[in-house]
């Protein structure tokens, strides 16, 4: 266990809270940018510009903003003040790994739409960009009134 400071633990804290808002912007946007992707016609100029968007929002926001959610959470569960038997906080790791698995599919699609081979409908997209919604709600309920 780390022994943080009261002031560099609510900074950590500060930064991972900044860190997962990101993240959860990439995460609810980039399924939208599929929804409205699968309309264009491959090879069109929009299909392009989609494209574009989707890998600039995946590798410039998304994805370091996971990694250092990953990092300022990881530094917060590493302090002294975290008690591994509270069951709030297993299910709260649990919907993390969920948002981690939602992460990697996303990129999975996002080649797909830059390789001109996605084979999802619409509507697929419509109900994955669900997912991380309510992945959050459970994480800040879990992290907020710790039920259990």
């Amino acid at each position: 266990m780390i022994e943080f400071s009261g002031t560099t633990f609510l900074w950590i804290k500060a930064l991972h809270i900044i860190s997962v808002i990101a993240w959860m912007a990439g995460l609810l946007y980039l399924p939208r940018l599929f929804v409205y992707h699968t309309d264009a016609a491959i090879g069109s100029q929009m299909s392009e510009t989609f494209k574009v968007m989707e890998r600039r929002l995946l590798r410039a926001i998304m994805n370091p903003a996971m990694l250092s959610s990953l990092l300022f959470g990881g530094l917060l569960l590493a302090s002294s003040h975290t008690d591994w038997t509270e069951g709030w906080l297993h299910i709260k790791l649990l919907c993390v790994a969920g948002l981690l698995a939602l992460h990697m599919m996303m990129a999975g699609w996002r080649r797909a739409f830059a390789e001109d081979r996605n084979a999802h409908p619409q509507k697929f997209f419509r109900y994955a960009n669900e997912a991380p919604t309510l992945l959050m709600v459970a994480i800040v309920i879990m992290a907020v009134l710790r039920p259990f």
